[in-house]
C-alpha cells in the first residue's frame, strides 16, 4: 500500500509539471504571436506568465522580455497610462533586479516625466550594476547636471572654506563634541571631517537622493562606510532612536547659501535643536 500512494504522488507530480511545461509552451508560442502581430500589452502578459511558471526560462526570454516591456511602455506613455507603466517596470525589475538595461529605462521614463531625482536613482544604479554601460552613464551625468547646482561644485572646490571648516569641526570635536549630526551631507565632506577629527559616532542626512547615492560612494572610496552612517532622510524626520540612538553634542551643516529660507534650514536647525542635540547643562 505505500508503494502504491508513493507511486500515486509520483504520478500526480508528473502530471502537474506535464501541464506546467505545456501551459508554458503555449504562453511562448501566444507571446511570439502577438508580437507578430504588435498586440505588446498582451504579448507581455504572456511573458510575465512564462517568467512565473518558468524562472529557469528567464536569460533565453530575457532580450525578448526587454524588446517587448520597452514597447509596451511606450504604449501606455503615449496613452497616459503612467500608473500601469510603473507597474511594468516594477513588476519586470521583480523579475530581474539586477538588469541595468531595464532600470535605465525606467530611469528615463522618469526623468521625461520631471522625476529626476527618482530617475537619477536608477540611472545610478544601472551604472553600478554595469560601470561599462555608456547610455546610463551618459543619462546618469546629464540628470546630475540638472540636480546639483553649479556653485557647489565651486564650494567643493574652495580651500580656504574647507579647511576653516576642518579646524572649525576639529575645534569642537576636541572640546568634546564626540557625535555629530551632518544635515544635508551632499558629499559627505563635513561628516568625514568629523570622522578624521575623531568623532566617534558621526550620521549625516540627505533629501536628494542624487546625493545620497554620490555620499555613498565618496564615503566608501574613503574607507568610512562603516563609520559613518548615511541616512536618506530630511532632517525634520530623524526620530530617535529609530534613526539615530541618542541626541548628538556637534550638528553640522553647509547648507547657507542663496536658498535660506527656501531650504527650511532654519526650521531643520530649530529642529536639530529641539530634538536631536543635547542641551546644555
Amino acid at each position: 500500500m505505500p508503494n502504491s500512494n508513493a507511486k500515486l504522488h509520483s504520478n500526480h507530480r508528473a502530471g502537474r509539471e506535464a501541464s506546467r511545461r505545456e501551459l508554458v509552451s503555449r504562453s511562448l508560442q501566444s507571446a511570439q504571436h502577438c508580437l507578430e502581430n504588435q498586440d505588446f500589452g498582451t504579448a507581455y502578459a504572456h511573458y510575465l506568465l512564462v517568467l512565473n511558471l518558468a524562472p529557469e526560462l528567464k536569460t533565453t526570454v530575457k532580450e525578448t522580455f526587454q524588446f517587448t516591456l520597452f514597447k509596451w511602455a511606450e504604449e501606455l506613455d503615449s496613452l497616459a497610462r503612467i500608473q500601469d507603466l510603473f507597474s511594468c517596470y516594477e513588476q519586470a525589475l521583480e523579475l530581474y533586479p539586477n538588469d541595468e538595461v531595464i532600470c535605465n529605462s525606467m530611469g528615463e521614463h522618469l526623468f521625461r516625466m520631471g522625476f529626476r531625482d527618482e530617475a537619477a536613482g536608477y540611472f545610478h544604479k544601472a551604472v553600478k550594476l554595469n560601470p561599462d554601460f555608456a547610455d546610463a552613464r551618459e543619462n546618469f551625468y546629464r540628470v546630475a547636471n540638472w540636480l546639483v547646482e553649479r556653485w557647489h561644485f565651486i564650494m567643493l572646490n574652495d580651500a580656504k572654506r574647507n579647511l576653516t571648516y576642518l579646524r572649525a569641526i576639529e575645534s569642537a570635536v576636541r572640546s568634546g563634541s564626540t557625535s555629530v549630526l551632518d544635515i544635508g551631507t551632499g558629499t559627505g565632506i563635513l561628516s568625514m571631517f568629523a570622522k578624521k577629527a575623531g568623532a566617534s559616532f558621526v550620521y549625516a542626512c540627505e533629501l536628494s537622493k542624487t546625493m545620497y547615492e554620490l555620499a555613498r560612494d565618496v564615503v566608501a572610496a574613503n574607507n568610512m562606510e562603516r563609520e559613518i552612517k548615511l541616512l536618506h532622510l530630511k532632517s525634520l524626520d530623524i526620530e530617535i532612536p529609530k534613526h539615530i540612538p541618542e541626541r548628538v553634542s556637534l550638528v553640522v551643516t553647509e547648507t547657507v547659501d542663496a536658498g535660506l529660507f527656501g531650504e527650511g534650514i532654519v526650521e531643520s536647525l530649530i529642529h536639530a535643536w529641539e530634538h536631536l542635540l543635547l542641551q546644555p547643562k
